[in-house]
C-alpha cells in the first residue's frame, strides 16, 4: 500500500468512513486497496473519465486474463492471484499505442551484465542470463553477444527501491523483475530486485533462470501471456529447472513477432516504452537521447522527486539534485542531469 494511501486513511475521522462498495465482495479495507493498486498498475486506463464502473471493468479484465470466472466482484482467487510475486509489466497491450510492434531489427543483439547479486555467483549469473537467451535464439534469427564494458543492447542488472528508471521496485515479494521493449535507451533493459532471494534451482526463494528466461522475452518485444503454462506469464511459480524450457505459446508468440513484418524498423521515437504499455507521459528526467554533458533542466515542474534524490541510480543515468524542491518535495525546480559512467 502506498504510503499517501496511508496517509489519507489515517486523516479520515472513523465516524466519516464510506461503507466499501458491491463490488468488493466482503473483502476487508486493506484487501479493498490493495485491488485497487494492482488494477492501477497492471490494468491501466487510458481514459481520463472517472467512471463509477471502471473498477469493476478493470477487475472483469483481470478476471478474464487469469482465466477466473468474470464476475468483476472481489472473491478470494482474484484477492490470491493478486497477492502472488509478479513481473512489474502491466497485462494489457495496447498495440495502438505502437507505431511499430516493439523489436529488434538486428541480427546480432549486444547485452552486458552491469551489476551482479550476492546470492548468486557472477559467473553462474552470467551461464543463466546465457541459458535464458538461448532458449529465445534457438526459436528466431537472432544471436546474442556479451560485451563486458560500454553500452549495450539489453542492459541486465540487480538493484532495489528507486534505481533511476522511475520504477522503483517495493522489497521483498510481490514486483519480482521488469523489463522494456526493444528501443534506444532504456529499451531492451532487465532489471530485478536485489531484496529478493535469487537461487539456482532451489525451491526457497526465486529461480533466477526462470525470472530471466520471462524478463528477457520482454525485452524482445513480447507481452504477457495467459497461458498458464507459458513463461511469459504474469505471476512467478515454482518449475523445475532442469527441465525448465518454453511452451509453445511462447514459442509462437516469438516467432510471429519476428516472422511478421521482419522489414520493419525498431522505434525510435519518444521515451522508451515500458513493455507492454506502462507509460505514455514523460518519466522524470527521462532523455530520449544518451547526452554528451551535463543537461540542465530549469523551471521544469516535476510530479515527484522520489527518482530525483541525490545519488547515481542503476541504469543509464546519473541524477543529482534537485537543488530547489518545496517542503513535499514535490515540485522539483532544477534537476542536473549527466551520462551515467560505466561500471568497469
Amino acid at each position: 500500500m502506498r504510503p499517501a494511501v496511508l496517509c489519507a486513511l489515517c486523516l479520515l475521522p472513523s465516524c466519516l468512513a464510506l461503507p466499501l462498495p458491491r463490488e468488493a465482495g466482503g473483502m476487508s479495507e486493506p484487501q479493498w486497496k490493495q485491488a485497487q493498486d494492482y488494477l492501477k498498475r497492471f490494468y491501466p486506463s487510458d481514459s481520463k473519465t472517472r467512471d463509477a464502473d471502471s473498477f469493476k471493468t478493470k477487475l472483469k479484465e483481470m478476471q478474464k486474463f487469469f482465466r477466473l470466472p468474470v464476475t468483476g466482484i472481489l472473491n478470494s482467487r482474484t484477492i490470491e492471484i493478486m497477492q502472488k510475486p509478479r513481473c512489474g509489466v502491466p497485462d494489457v497491450a495496447h498495440f495502438s499505442l505502437f507505431p511499430n510492434k516493439p523489436k529488434w531489427t538486428s541480427e546480432v543483439i549486444t547485452y552486458r551484465i552491469v551489476s551482479y547479486t550476492p546470492d548468486l555467483p557472477r559467473f553462474r549469473v552470467n551461464q543463466l542470463v546465457a541459458k535464458a537467451l538461448a532458449m529465445w535464439s534457438k526459436e528466431i534469427p537472432l544471436s546474442f553477444r556479451r560485451v563486458p564494458r560500454g553500452t549495450a543492447d539489453i542492459m541486465i542488472g540487480f538493484a532495489r527501491g528507486a534505481h533511476g528508471d522511475y520504477y522503483p521496485f517495493d522489497g521483498p515479494g510481490n514486483i519480482l523483475a521488469h523489463a522494456f521493449a526493444p528501443g534506444p535507451d532504456l529499451g531492451g533493459d532487465a532489471h530485478f530486485d536485489e531484496d529478493e532471494r535469487w537461487t539456482d534451482g532451489s525451491r526457497i526463494g526465486i529461480n533466477f533462470l526462470i525470472a530471466a528466461t520471462h524478463e528477457l522475452g520482454h525485452s524482445l518485444g513480447l507481452g504477457h501471456s495467459s497461458d498458464p503454462d507459458a513463461v511469459m506469464y504474469p505471476t512467478y511459480s515454482i518449475r523445475d529447472s532442469k527441465n525448465f524450457k518454453l511452451s509453445q505459446d511462447d514459442i509462437e508468440g516469438i516467432q510471429k513477432l519476428y516472422e511478421e513484418a521482419r522489414e520493419e524498423q525498431v522505434q525510435e521515437a519518444g521515451a522508451p516504452l515500458l513493455q507492454v504499455h506502462m507509460i505514455l507521459r514523460s518519466p522524470l528526467c527521462m532523455l530520449t537521447q544518451r547526452p554528451q554533458v551535463t543537461i540542465s533542466y530549469t523551471e521544469q515542474r516535476l510530479s515527484t522527486c522520489r527518482s530525483a534524490q541525490q545519488g547515481t541510480y542503476f541504469g543509464r543515468y546519473h541524477v543529482t539534485g534537485p537543488e530547489s524542491c518545496d517542503s513535499n518535495c514535490c515540485d522539483c525546480q532544477k534537476v542536473h542531469v549527466t551520462q551515467h559512467l560505466p561500471i568497469k
